[in-house]
């Protein structure tokens, strides 16, 4: 009896183990995605760059389906395109194709600077719309997300004109149809985040400095108690997007800190529906 009862236990442990194991948060989606492809969208810096994609089931090379392109955030000096593939992935069951974007950091040695993370956004934005019939996408439905450099990143994309790649091909556009961005960099005055970084010349990537008319239809996730990217930032680009005459919704979570969504897969989860739903609406 006493054996049974010790392998009964030892089942019950295992069990219990195996479904902490199994719980699903934005680290285990992290870690056992998979993406379908990955390509090279650029060499810049002695190195390959590479767009990491999702394809929805019943994909096929000639289609023409709306593109969800993510870019990583870690204050342009880390990551990796995997930190975002929960992002590249969500709306995969929606038909969209998933791009997780990897981009150059910030790296003294080599001389990288937050310009070079911008060109090389722009480049991926860049190549996708101009090998969209090889990739299945649609030029005219690409939509560019990023969470916090990342969100910067992306922004850069239809704001940061002239900060490109000398051997770019101009004529094909790297502004997205689109932008959803999460707790993103979005003022890089000392108000914000990101000018020490930058450096002198930070008014240059500052988004909210770069506010047009025209600008891609935006929606952003922003906590307003969040200290690293100050929410006070997410607040003055709405306004003045709005004053351009430019789509821009801000979903404020009230007493949310950076990051937020990634902590609380009920707020991943809700904010993947808003954004498919804006999208929809934006996109189609």
């Amino acid at each position: 009896m006493k054996i049974i009862r010790l392998l009964a236990l030892a089942a019950l442990s295992l069990q219990c183990a195996s479904a902490q194991e199994g719980k699903r948060s934005f680290a285990t989606m992290q870690a056992s995605l998979q993406p379908d492809e990955i390509i090279t969208y650029k060499k810049a810096g002695g190195r390959e760059l590479t767009l990491h994609i999702f394809h929805p089931e019943g994909f096929k090379a000639s289609d023409q389906r709306p593109a969800f392109v993510a870019v990583h955030g870690g204050g342009w000096t880390n990551g990796t395109p995997r930190r975002f593939y929960p992002y590249a992935h969500a709306l995969v069951g929606k038909g969209y194709v998933g791009i997780s974007v990897e981009y150059r950091l910030i790296n003294a040695k080599t001389g990288t600077t937050v310009f070079d993370c911008v060109k090389d956004g722009r480049a991926a934005l860049r190549h996708i719309r101009a090998n969209a019939k090889d990739l299945g996408i649609d030029p005219k439905r690409i939509a560019a997300a990023g969470g916090s450099a990342g969100g910067h990143v992306a922004a850069g994309t239809a704001l940061f004109d002239g900060i490109d790649h000398a051997d770019e091909d101009l004529s094909v556009s790297c502004r997205p149809d689109a932008l959803v961005l999460f707790f993103p960099v979005i003022d890089t005055s000392e108000k914000g985040y990101g000018q020490k970084k930058i450096g002198k010349d930070w008014e240059k990537l500052s988004p909210v400095d770069h506010v047009k008319a025209g600008a891609p239809p935006t929606l952003i996730f922003h906590g307003d108690a969040d200290k690293t990217t100050p929410y006070a930032g997410a607040k003055l680009f709405t306004g003045r997007m709005r004053e351009a005459g430019n789509v821009c919704e801000l979903i404020t979570h009230p007493g949310g800190g950076h990051g937020h969504i990634n902590n609380d897969m009920a707020l991943f989860d809700g904010a993947m529906v808003k954004t498919a739903a804006f999208l929809s609406e934006h996109l189609d």
